[in-house]
């Protein structure tokens, strides 16, 4: 009796690793195919996995996320829930981002804030959560509880792209220091990406922001009053309205006789330093998220003299003769900032 049950039990076993083995073979499959842009070809596949193994987690996850992607938000809401359901003690973090991000492109806002901030209080350290939920905000138009999702994001991973991406779009239109830093950033950690070239060009409109030419002679500065300090002495969060008057004081150096002969970049390198420099005269009792996460990387980037790398960096897709020889002639020097920056405490 116990050989008969040894053996039955072994034989269970063995199915049981096939199933499983075959499970994710089929998987494996459907990632392919879903990253090829096939999602119901994937959605197929997931499918079959499942019937060889039922409830695979991992083959629910993956096909309530290209339901998702196939426009089948129904579906991938009643995929995660059983994903929930029948897995409560497993990680569930990309479920929760599934069901939320379905029951958003469904225009059920309260419904998706809701998973999001479920997923958090089980997750709090995932950041696709924290963006997730901002996307969601800012589908809404709720722009400021946004920006918070981004920034909570970046606080968990720095290098994250979508959230500085987000930050540098939702800041430019009124905060232009905090957006120029984030497109800056972002151009660090996602170069040449037709997100990149946007975003230089970003920049380069926030850097001549307010500054016209009238004349060979005769340049009009404007301040936008939104980027003007009130008259207290109290001091507000992410207050950057004097490295702004500086920028613009420098931006209207562009067409002095000695800017007007330099290249591009090279006057992109001098309004950058200005900006690092003013961060660094200026930093003693401001305070808030772009102060305290973002101004120090750009403070010691050019306490350590990496202005210039990091400037042809974010030009490296231009057409300019002198970028393409730059890079050329210093890798090394590439190597030196990608090392620093890769190795930067984030928790100064």
């Amino acid at each position: 009796m116990k050989l008969k049950t040894l053996l039955l039990f072994l034989f269970i076993s063995s199915a049981y690793a096939q199933n499983q083995s075959e499970a994710e073979k089929l998987i494996g499959e459907g990632v392919e195919l879903h990253d090829k842009g096939d999602y119901n070809g994937a959605i197929e596949k997931y499918s079959k996995a499942l019937e060889v193994d039922k409830d695979n987690l991992l083959a629910l996850s993956e096909k309530a996320m290209s339901l998702n992607s196939a426009g089948k938000y129904v579906e991938s809401i009643d995929v995660s829930k059983h994903a929930i359901l029948t897995h409560p003690n497993e990680d569930l973090k990309n479920v929760y981002v599934n069901y939320a991000n379905a029951l958003d492109h469904l225009k059920k806002t309260d419904e998706a804030l809701t998973i999001y901030q479920e997923g958090i209080q089980k997750y709090p350290n995932y950041y696709q959560l924290h963006f997730n939920k901002g996307i969601c905000y800012t589908n809404n138009n709720r722009y400021g509880e946004a920006i918070l999702c981004f920034q909570k994001a970046l606080l968990i991973n720095p290098k994250h792209a979508g959230s500085l991406n987000a930050i540098g779009i939702l800041e430019m239109g009124s905060h232009r220091i905090p957006a120029i830093l984030a497109f800056s950033r972002f151009l660090i950690v996602e170069p040449q990406t037709t997100r990149s070239k946007k975003n230089l060009e970003n920049i380069k409109k926030l850097l001549s922001q307010g500054i016209q030419q009238n004349g060979e002679k005769s340049i009009t500065i404007n301040i936008n009053s939104n980027m003007l300090s009130d008259s207290s002495d109290v001091k507000k969060e992410n207050d950057f309205s004097q490295v702004d008057l500086i920028l613009s004081m420098a931006s209207g150096l562009d067409f002095d006789k000695k800017n007007a002969k330099k290249t591009e970049v090279e006057n992109f390198i001098r309004k950058f330093e200005v900006i690092c420099s003013a961060l660094q005269e200026t930093k003693n009792g401001n305070f808030g998220f772009y102060w305290e996460n973002l101004a120090p990387y750009f403070i010691e980037m050019k306490n350590k003299k990496f202005i210039e790398a990091f400037a042809y960096i974010a030009y490296v897709d231009s057409d300019s003769e002198d970028v393409g020889k730059w890079h050329k002639k210093n890798q090394s020097e590439l190597d030196k900032f990608y090392n620093w920056s890769k190795d930067y405490n984030w928790k100064n």
